[in-house]
């Protein structure tokens, strides 16, 4: 039986540089999983926030994060099921939510209703 992931899943996954010159452990949250070998993922960072659609988490340690983290709403990616490490966590309903509006912002602005 194929592995199924739930939105507001924590996981580490193994990732690939942006230059395709190695790969990195970095935690996501998943977003999307249709059943198939790979899940809509938004990553996290322990950076500090940098536009108005990083979502700051509010829960981080409860959600499996060792630092304070940001949600990247701006940079989703699709991941192969394959490159899930382990599961962190789960994202606290407040976290959730505001992971809600910031990607509900985000592709309004992409496509204007």
């Amino acid at each position: 039986m194929a592995v199924t992931f739930q939105r507001g899943e924590v996981l580490l996954v193994t990732l690939a540089y942006s230059s395709q010159t190695g790969v990195k452990k970095r935690p996501v949250v998943a977003l999307r999983d249709v059943g198939d070998a790979n899940i809509l993922v938004a990553p996290v960072t322990s950076q500090a926030s940098r536009v108005r659609y990083d979502v700051t988490l509010a829960d981080w340690r409860q959600e499996g994060l060792k630092l304070p983290s940001v949600v990247r709403t701006e940079k989703l990616a699709t991941v192969e099921k394959a490159a899930v490490i382990r599961a962190l966590g789960r994202l606290s309903v407040q976290d959730w939510t505001a992971l809600e509006v910031s990607l509900t912002a985000v592709f309004r602005e992409i496509i204007p209703l």
